[in-house]
């Protein structure tokens, strides 16, 4: 029987994870069923040590990683040789990257500054508008370095009107696409609930419009949920052959609260079941991301992770099987 444990946390979880083993043993109780598009998730919803995230994913079978931050500093501000030492790590547990989950243009939009400068990016990222260009080049530089085509990128923090930004938006994404495309990268647009592109709707409707082929998108159903969008089957109209990755993370509303949280995949609202079976039909072989997101009342990453890996898995396993 395959282990699930990895060889760092088996002792320290052992105790914690007990019942999720157990779940562990059935959903590998069987021949694994063959995975229909490139699964694997982002390193520091894990862990912030790289080394234990790829043990991690590689404990699952999983070939692809998507990183953002490395050992605790965002990916666009990580030395050179802490870079090298990440490409060691990767080759050595046979990984792919699937894309660099930039932070480019997750930050005020000029015209219609919304936060105070440099507030609220998270991830390690401190960036302005000023840093684009820059940080463009580098995402670049970055992708070809970790043996990928993708960057990921913004659409700047949404204003109270996000029509009135989307002119500013559009030209912006449009000359970036441009400026990809002479540098052999593919940008995946994230829709984003702070953004000004948060749901499939509006990620569609601006992708159409650009209509380039160095821009796709990178469909998050989580933050379209966040949004008030239903994110399957409404937003996914929208996005439908339009993204070359994917983000997969679940959410509720809290009884008590009224409030969205997060929640393991299978266990929230989104009906993962629906966009699971939507992307084996349509032969989805592209990529995907787990983004935890969810914390358990505890708060262990690892062990958060795992709750929703498992259950992105076995929804995963049902449909392709049913397909």
């Amino acid at each position: 029987m395959h282990n699930f444990w990895t060889r760092r946390d088996f002792l320290a979880g052992s105790l914690i994870a007990a019942p999720l083993l157990s779940a562990a043993s059935a959903l590998t109780a069987k021949t694994d069923p063959p995975m229909p598009f490139k699964l694997g998730v982002i390193t520091d919803e894990i862990t912030d040590d790289l080394d234990e995230a790829l043990d991690f994913i590689a404990t699952y079978r999983l070939h692809y990683c998507e990183l953002r931050d490395i050992w605790g500093e965002n990916i666009m501000n990580v030395s050179r040789s802490d870079l090298d030492h990440a490409k060691h790590l990767i080759d050595d547990y046979r990984m792919t990257v699937s894309d660099i989950a930039s932070p480019i243009l997750k930050y005020n939009l000029p015209e219609m500054p919304v936060r105070p400068e440099k507030e609220g990016q998270g991830f390690g990222a401190a960036f302005t508008d000023r840093d684009s260009d820059r940080l463009l080049m580098k995402s670049f530089e970055l992708a070809h370095f970790f043996g990928t085509p993708k960057v990921r990128v913004f659409s700047y923090w949404r204003v109270r009107d996000p029509a009135k930004a989307y002119p500013y938006v559009r030209d912006r994404l449009a000359k970036a696409a441009e400026l990809a495309g002479k540098n052999g990268i593919l940008l995946l647009l994230e829709n984003e609930f702070e953004c000004n592109v948060g749901t499939g709707q509006e990620l569609g409707q601006i992708l159409r419009e650009i209509n380039s082929p160095h821009l796709r998108g990178n469909w998050d159903p989580g933050n379209a949920y966040r949004l008030g969008e239903v994110p399957y089957p409404d937003g996914y109209r929208h996005v439908a052959g339009w993204f070359d990755h994917m983000h997969a993370k679940d959410a509720k509303h809290d009884p008590e609260t009224g409030q969205i949280v997060w929640a393991p995949v299978g266990g929230g609202s989104i009906d993962w079941k629906g966009q699971i079976r939507a992307l084996v039909e349509s032969h989805y072989s592209n990529t995907m991301s787990l983004e935890t997101h969810y914390r358990r009342p505890d708060g262990n990453r690892v062990e958060s992770s795992r709750e929703s890996l498992l259950g992105l898995l076995k929804i995963i396993g049902e449909e392709s099987e049913g397909g």
